[in-house]
């Protein structure tokens, strides 16, 4: 049985990967100044204008994906006789897993014998990406379904997330942050450097006093955890500051050899929360919440 694998746009996966694989992907969708964008990977809208309306004050929403944009994906690979994996934004930061796994049992009603199967990252961005990634190269290996999924399920929470934000002001907006903690962290330079944990949620770990320092940080957290990085592929991912990812990526390459970095910016649903200046930076190690 031929097998698909389907992702959502929270991967921030580069949009000629997501052509070269022709990867199914499920658009998230955003509002930005009264009016309403898909997030395809900056097709509709570039990524640079998003975030400099961002810059000059627009704040932008997001919302879930409904039951019925899951359903009709679904539907038309598994009534074709396709094995089905859908690799999902995280349910810690989205009620839109949910509606796929109401999806799932909908499609399961009409077509009984349907192979669906829905893997719950429990990552954001590019880690979420790096997972999609591994899995189709391993699809396009050779690999079976189920080889597929056990291996996403047995590495998933081995995925590390650091990154860093620029302004602090949007994860005070998205509840993030205390009002007095933002003050206070806008006042001294205080940069924050966060971790997603096994449950999917964003979680502050570090304070870093200036941008530097911050992303120095994410660099000494690779060294720190890594495991193997010569046989790894990494990503890091941005909100429109792509000198300072590639200066991240760059710095790993030169001193840990790993395998590739995928490097792309972050759609308009997770740069809606994060903001200018995002940067995050994905690897394995032994586990995924460190301190």
């Amino acid at each position: 049985m031929e097998t698909v694998i389907i992702t959502d746009s929270c991967s921030d996966l580069p949009l000629d990967y997501v052509k070269k694989r022709n990867i199914p992907i499920i658009n998230y969708t955003y509002t930005l100044d009264g009016k309403e964008y898909p997030d395809d990977f900056g097709q509709t809208l570039s990524y640079k204008d998003f975030y400099d309306a961002v810059r000059v004050g627009s704040m932008p929403t997001t919302s879930q994906v409904n039951t019925q944009i899951f359903y009709d994906m679904f539907e038309e690979y598994v009534k074709t006789g396709k094995a089905v994996i859908y690799i999902s934004f995280s349910s810690g930061l989205t009620g839109s897993v949910d509606n796929a796994y109401i999806a799932k049992n909908m499609i399961l009603e009409k077509y009984p014998d349907a192979d669906l199967t829905i893997v719950d990252t429990l990552a954001a961005s590019l880690g979420e990406g790096l997972l999609v990634y591994y899995a189709v190269e391993m699809l396009h290996d050779g690999a079976t379904k189920e080889e597929i999924v056990n291996w996403l399920e047995d590495n998933k929470l081995k995925l590390n997330h650091w990154f860093t934000v620029d302004d602090i002001d949007h994860l005070h907006r998205g509840g993030r942050l205390s009002g007095a903690t933002a003050f206070v962290a806008n006042i001294m330079d205080i940069k924050p450097v966060l971790n997603i944990d096994d449950n999917g949620h964003l979680v502050p770990i570090h304070k870093a006093r200036g941008r530097k320092k911050a992303l120095k940080m994410l660099i000494d957290k690779f060294e720190k955890y890594a495991i193997e990085p010569e046989k790894q592929v990494i990503a890091v991912s941005h909100g429109d500051a792509l000198e300072d990812a590639q200066f991240v990526a760059n710095t790993i390459k030169e001193k840990f050899n790993v395998k590739d970095i995928l490097i792309n910016p972050i759609g308009p649903t997770i740069g809606s929360h994060s903001g200018p200046g995002t940067i995050a930076l994905f690897f394995f190690g032994e586990k995924r919440f460190m301190q």
